[in-house]
């Protein structure tokens, strides 16, 4: 049985959902390890704020944070982007396999050329092949004035 609600694939999406804290991934993505207030430094917004979001992302289990002294750093962890990554694939296979298959059923059966009717003579042109046969209207007189 397929299990729909699992926690740990919840809170993975709901931290990954913020665009701060997806910021703030692919900052540990490009370094190993980095200090809170190197983290925070980029962004405009108060430490508390930023200590809020690392406190998000270390719920999921997408960072793990150690303190040395009076400096807490961070680093990355792939489990749980590792298991959103597989629930996503499955999904990227079904689209790819219906894709797939809509392509082979248009490149099959081809189109068939439909051609035109022949025109003929009898039918009458149509009124935009000709010019305009009424000319610009004139501006009628002004009405009465409400001055007396």
């Amino acid at each position: 049985m397929v299990k729909y609600r699992d926690q740990t694939l919840d809170r993975t999406f709901a931290a990954l959902s913020d665009p701060t804290r997806r910021a703030l991934l692919a900052r540990l993505g490009e370094q190993e390890s980095l200090s809170v207030s190197e983290l925070a430094q980029p962004f405009a917004m108060s430490l508390p704020a930023i200590m809020k979001h690392l406190d998000v992302l270390s719920d999921a289990g997408l960072i793990a944070r150690e303190k040395t002294g009076r400096t807490v750093a961070c680093r990355l962890t792939a489990q749980p982007m590792e298991q959103a990554m597989n629930w996503l694939n499955r999904y990227a296979r079904f689209w790819s396999e219906n894709l797939d298959r809509l392509a082979a059923f248009v490149e099959e059966d081809p189109w068939p050329n439909q051609q035109l009717p022949p025109s003929s003579p009898s039918v009458p042109a149509s009124p935009s092949h000709a010019g305009s046969a009424r000319g610009r209207k004139k501006s009628t007189p002004p009405g009465p004035s409400r001055k007396t």
